[in-house]
C-alpha cells in the first residue's frame, strides 16, 4: 500500500460522507449544499489529478497500521461538514460568496501549479523559476491552504481552522522545508530563494 491510496480513499469518500451527514441530520439548507459542492468537487478533482499528473511524494509505501492512523487523521477534515450540518447553522450569503471565491482561487493555484511542476520536470529536472513558481516556491500548498480555508469558513467554527493549522505545521511546513533542502543542490537556488516566498508570493525584490 502507498500513501496515495489512503489519500485517494479519503478524497473519494468525502462526497458520500457529506451527503450521508445531510441525510442523517435532515439538513438540506444552502450551507450543506454549498459545502458538498465545494469539498465534494475537490475530492473528484484530486482523483483526476492523481490519474493525469500524480505526485511522486505520495507514492511511498506504508504498512497497514500507518495507513489506518493516516486515514483517521485525514478524517479530521470531515469535522467541518459535521459541525456545519449537525449545528443547523445557516451561513450568511456574503460569507458563502467569499468562501466560493477563495475556493476557486485555491483550486486554480493548487492544480495548475502541480500540473506545471509535473510536466516541466518530466522534460527537464531542476529548478522551476517561472510561471506559478516565479514568486512563490510552494504555490500548490498555498492553493491547498486556501481550499481548506474556504471549507472552514462555511463551517463557521474554530475547530476546522485549528485542524488546518495543525496540518500546516505538521505536514505542509516540513514538506516545504524538505523541498527547499532538495532544491538547494541546484545552481541558482539561493538567488531564487531571495526573490520568492516560501508560501506567500514575494511581490517585491
Amino acid at each position: 500500500m502507498q500513501i496515495r491510496h489512503v489519500i485517494n480513499l479519503h478524497k473519494g469518500l468525502t462526497s458520500l460522507v457529506v451527503a450521508g451527514l445531510m441525510l442523517a441530520y435532515g439538513n438540506f439548507s444552502v450551507g450543506p449544499w454549498v459545502y458538498l459542492a465545494l469539498h465534494g468537487t475537490y475530492g473528484v478533482l484530486w482523483l483526476l489529478k492523481e490519474r493525469i499528473f500524480p505526485d511522486r511524494q505520495w507514492q511511498q509505501a506504508i504498512g497497514w497500521p500507518q495507513a489506518i492512523v493516516m486515514f483517521l487523521l485525514l478524517g479530521l477534515y470531515w469535522l467541518a461538514p459535521f459541525l456545519l450540518i449537525a449545528s443547523g447553522a445557516v451561513p450568511p450569503l456574503p460569507l458563502l460568496a467569499g468562501a466560493i471565491a477563495i475556493n476557486l482561487l485555491g483550486v486554480f493555484l493548487h492544480f495548475a501549479s502541480d500540473a506545471q511542476k509535473h510536466f516541466v520536470l518530466k522534460l527537464q529536472p531542476g529548478l522551476i523559476e517561472d510561471g506559478f513558481f516565479a514568486r512563490c516556491r510552494n504555490t500548490n500548498y498555498l492553493g491547498e491552504v486556501l481550499i481548506y480555508l474556504s471549507f472552514a469558513m462555511v463551517a463557521m467554527h474554530w475547530l476546522p481552522y485549528a485542524v488546518l493549522a495543525a496540518f500546516g505545521l505538521a505536514v505542509f511546513l516540513p514538506n516545504m522545508r524538505k523541498k527547499d533542502q532538495s532544491l538547494a543542490r541546484y545552481p541558482g537556488f539561493e538567488a531564487y530563494r531571495e526573490r520568492s516566498g516560501l508560501l506567500l508570493p514575494r511581490l517585491l525584490g
